[in-house]
């Protein structure tokens, strides 16, 4: 049975990203008003870009636990690591890039030299569920 942990936002990155979601609704706002050809297109692609990125970031981070897989999702992001292939799972605030909306992270090693870094929101359990369903694997 699949278990959905939320990731952990950082108040911060709502202040980030709330800000940018604010200054794309702003230019989208100022090219409508240029009266320039073609400004209500360009402005909708503003806005849509500039606002739904961010929130589609917001709202769909999460990470997902089966039986012999994590799925990892973050907007129009998506990885799926074999249980079998973890390495190591180590505590992170590393802030490179990554599928995790606070910098209270995880850095999953697996693979071939491969890491991810999330931050779900209960890392405790987190780490006791997938512990229990790399070892139901073996």
């Amino acid at each position: 049975m699949a278990k959905v942990y939320r990731s952990k936002i950082d108040v911060w990155l709502i202040v980030v990203l709330g800000f940018a979601m604010l200054a794309a609704l702003y230019s989208a706002g100022q090219t409508m008003l240029s009266n320039t050809p073609g400004a209500i297109l360009i402005a909708l692609l503003v806005a849509a870009v500039g606002v739904g990125l961010p929130a589609w970031l917001l709202l769909s981070t999460r990470y997902t636990l089966e039986a012999s897989r994590l799925l990892v999702q973050s907007g129009p992001f998506k990885w799926t690591i074999p249980l079998a292939d973890i390495k190591n799972i180590t505590p992170s605030n590393n802030p490179l890039s990554s599928p995790a909306l606070s910098l209270d992270r995880l850095r999953i090693e697996y693979g071939n030299r491969n890491a991810l870094m999330i931050s779900p929101k209960d890392k405790e359990q987190f780490l006791l569920d997938i512990e229990a369903a790399r070892r139901a694997q073996a």
